[in-house]
């Protein structure tokens, strides 16, 4: 699918792989782009550059909670106002909460079992809110093709969506990562499903799962933690840089003969513990 003059929508696009992709798919000529995230300062700050940039408004600033039902509906409404219906979404918004899964405490003998309100806590922004926010996205192309009396969609139409999750190579699971490596996993089996049944509407889905990139959140590990711990089993010797995950994320979207997943992990193999 050309990137070209289409509608795009980028959630956690204040910072980190969501503010790299939004860059990159307003270089590559969306018409339009809703960036969303809960940083309203940095947000809109990256809306008036943009804008500035391009003469004109391309973006529009959309603060709120990812994970909240009426701001989605809200923000889609919007970019339908502005630019047309979206057929590009990138919901990049993610958190992480790590810790080990079970800890013992030695004087005691008694098991902290990972708080279950903080694993719920990480559900909604990285599982839930991005399978939500694709299928806002297919609800409303299925709408749209449904009202011209379209039915199944076919080949000769061109693809009309598409869809492309933020994995994680912890989706093979991580030490300390139970609550992030179980929904960058489940992403997975989103992307699947969402897959053979968006595509009668004729929306693609894909999953990217990034290595370790040179983002807020990684930059937010103890220090020396990085050098330490990922560095000496990652073959290009280096963190990622967000804008080589939004270059594989906008090849992903124009390229429709590429699906389900795509690694891009800077060749980080951990050896066994």
């Amino acid at each position: 699918m050309q990137i070209k003059d289409k509608v795009g929508i980028v959630t956690g696009a204040a910072s980190g792989i969501g503010r790299a992709t939004a860059f990159e798919l307003i270089n590559q000529g969306v018409k339009g782009i809703a960036l969303v995230d809960i940083n309203e300062e940095s947000l809109t700050t990256l809306a008036q550059e943009i804008n500035i940039d391009a003469g004109k408004e391309v973006a529009i600033a959309c603060a709120g909670d990812v994970t909240d039902e009426t701001f989605r509906q809200s923000v889609f409404d919007l970019v339908t106002e502005r630019y047309g219906i979206a057929q590009i979404v990138v919901p990049a918004a993610g958190i992480f909460r790590d810790r080990l899964a079970v800890k013992i405490d030695h004087e005691s003998s008694v098991a902290n079992i990972y708080p279950v309100d903080i694993f719920r806590q990480v559900l909604e922004v990285n599982l839930i809110h991005p399978v939500y926010w694709a299928m806002e996205m297919i609800a409303r192309i299925a709408v749209d093709r449904n009202q011209r009396g379209l039915k199944k969609w076919r080949a000769e139409e061109t693809v009309q969506g598409t869809i492309i999750f933020i994995g994680s190579v912890s989706s093979q699971g991580n030490r300390g990562q139970v609550s992030y490596a179980s929904t960058k996993a489940g992403l997975e089996g989103a992307a699947s499903t969402l897959t053979k049944e968006a595509m009668f509407h004729g929306v693609r889905t894909g999953v990217i799962h990034p290595g370790f990139v040179d983002t807020p959140l990684l930059q937010g590990m103890p220090e020396g933690f990085v050098e330490k711990n990922i560095l000496p089993d990652t073959q290009l010797g280096r963190l990622i840089r967000p804008e080589e995950i939004a270059d594989a994320i906008c090849f992903m979207i124009r390229n429709s003969a590429v699906s389900g997943q795509l690694w891009a992990d800077a060749g980080w193999h951990p050896n066994a513990a």
